[in-house]
This record gives structure tokens, sequence and C-alpha cells, in this order.
């Protein structure tokens, strides 16, 4: 993905104004092991909370129920309190109740905002005329909507697709900076009910935020282009406020892809396992956000004192073997 050129962050937010409480969320998923990537992200949210007085909402995101490994949401929970991390509500679990996922499906259709759609990722790849490489999204054409019209939505086992508009969605990320993605050129039509019956990632996350009073959301900046998305699908269901984004590079592996199985076992079970102490991985995420130069053991709550979004690096930074016999020395 091309990325816009970092910006410093502002040091005296808005959004952190006297008497002002704002919520975040920590939300893992279930569907993968927690890897130091995502660990690096969950410990900068939860220290910028713990900084600014946000409130922290621990939701997991299991709606991808195909691939959910049995054990894995407690895994999760003990791996993050194992981090040092606390939070002030929930765990939550998304796949508890769909009800409020599927009003505002009803809302939407009801509204000729949303339609049906039964075409196949295939049938949508020869209309592009480009095929769906690695992790990139084919997107829809505006040549396949059907003619959309205010309808009963009905959970028959098809996809549901968003009737996205042209326009830009410009908004300022507190670390990225000014954006202005433009979401009906770069994916089209997007679904945001699946034919598994249940709520796309999209819709899922949109409608719990709105629900829990998430004001503040930072993630790994591969999801910048669904800040758009969800702002759009955000103003669609007539929700407000809208929430402020702090995207942050990732972690990569050697080869400049995302953290993966591909780099091997960079799980934080294999660490536990293998007697690495928290202080250790606590160190080595701190070198990665900026708090010290080489790895040093830490606990969360020095991590916590240290860490400035000032001095986060604006680049991806690379896992490398060094890395691994650090931890593991």
């Amino acid at each position: 993905m091309d990325r816009p050129p970092r910006t410093p962050a502002d040091p005296n937010p808005a959004h952190d104004a006297p008497g002002v409480i704002h919520t975040t969320r920590l939300a893992p998923s279930p569907t993968g092991a927690l890897h130091l990537g995502n660990a690096r992200t969950f410990v900068v949210n939860w220290a910028l909370a713990r900084q600014r007085g946000w409130k922290i909402v621990l939701r997991i995101e299991d709606l991808d129920t195909p691939r959910v490994k049995p054990g894995a949401i407690a895994e999760t929970i003990d791996l993050l309190t194992w981090l040092g991390l606390d939070w002030d509500q929930g765990p939550t679990i998304q796949s508890d109740d769909l009800t409020p996922y599927t009003q505002a499906m009803r809302s939407l259709a009801s509204r000729g905002l949303a339609y049906p759609c039964e075409l196949t990722r295939t049938q949508i790849e020869q209309a592009a005329s480009a095929p769906n490489e690695g992790d990139t999204e084919t997107p829809f054409p505006r040549s396949l909507r059907p003619p959309v019209q205010a309808q009963d939505f009905e959970d028959t086992g098809t996809n549901w697709r968003l009737a996205v508009e042209q326009g830009r969605v410009a908004f300022t990320d507190a670390l990225a900076g000014p954006q202005s993605l433009d979401p009906a050129r770069e994916i089209g039509d997007f679904v945001i009910w699946t034919k598994r019956r249940c709520p796309a990632y999209q819709l899922a996350v949109v409608v719990d935020d709105d629900a829990q009073g998430v004001t503040q959301i930072v993630r790994g900046d591969d999801l910048l282009p669904s800040a758009a998305r969800q702002l759009v699908l955000s103003r669609a269901l007539n929700l407000a406020p809208e929430p402020t984004y702090t995207h942050l590079p990732l972690v990569r592996g050697s080869d400049g892809r995302r953290l993966a199985k591909r780099h091997g076992d960079t799980r934080l079970t294999h660490y536990r396992d293998r007697g690495v102490t928290p202080q250790r991985v606590l160190g080595l995420l701190a070198s990665w956000s900026g708090v010290c130069e080489k790895p040093e053991p830490m606990t969360a709550r020095a991590f916590l004192d240290a860490f400035s979004l000032d001095t986060m690096p604006r680049t991806d930074v690379t896992f490398t073997p060094e890395n691994d016999a650090w931890l593991l020395a």
C-alpha cells in the first residue's frame, strides 16, 4: 500500500482537553495467535490510554467463526494480562449477540443504502480485469451494482454490500497526519454482511465502537484504508461523534511483509513457553516504539511512563534474527 508522508504528532491534541473522557478499545481477534506485532500495537494503545485518562474496553472480535480455535479467547486474555495490561470494561464477545448488527442492516436496507450480491470473487475479478494478488482486495466495479432500492433485510446466506457513493473522505490521523481517501474508487461497494450469516468486519466494528462509546481508535496502519470505509458506513448509519484515529507503523519480517507465520514463530506463547519473561518482551517492544534505542527489560508500567507518541517511529520496523536471539538469551 502506498502510504502518505508521516507528519509529527500533535503534542497537545484537542481530544485530550481537561474534563473530556474518551474511550478506546483493545480488540484482539482469536482467529490467530497473538504475536509480537499485535502485542506492540496493544501495548502502545494501552500506554496512550493510561497516560491520557481514556477508558479501555476489551472486545474480542470473533466473528470470523470458521477460524476461531478452541481456547483462543481465554489464551488471548491471559497473554494480555501476562504482559501487564489491564482494562476498565469487558471482555465483550462479538458473537454473543448479533442483534445490533442485524438492526444496522435493516436500517441500511430500508433506506436503499445496501443490497444483496451473489457474485463470486472470480466474477468480480473478471469484471475488474485485475487478479486478486496477495492481501489486495479486488475493487468492486460500479458497473456490477444492480438498481438499489429500499427493501427489507433478509439473512438468506447471501453477501450484502454497501452502496458507496463517489467522493473523498478526509480525516486527520493523530500519527499519520491528514488523509484523503476515495473508497468508491479504491474499493467500491464493499461487503458488510457475509454469506456466513454474520456481519463483516467493517460493519461489526462500526456498530460496536458506537455502542461502546469508542472515541479513540489505535491500530496498525495496514488498516488505514479501512478508516475511510468505516467513516462512510458510520455516516450512513447517522452515528456521531466520529472517532479519532491513530494508525501505527507495522512490524514486518526481513522480507518486508507483515509479520506472520512465514517469518518463523513470533507468537507470545512460543516465547513464554521457553521461559521468556514479559519484561523481556516489553523491552523489545519498547525499542520498536521509540522508548529506548536498544532492547532492555522493563515492566508495563515503565513502558507507560517512558512512552511518547512524539518519538514513535514513523516507519515500519523489522523483526530480525537478532531480536529473536535477544528474547531467548
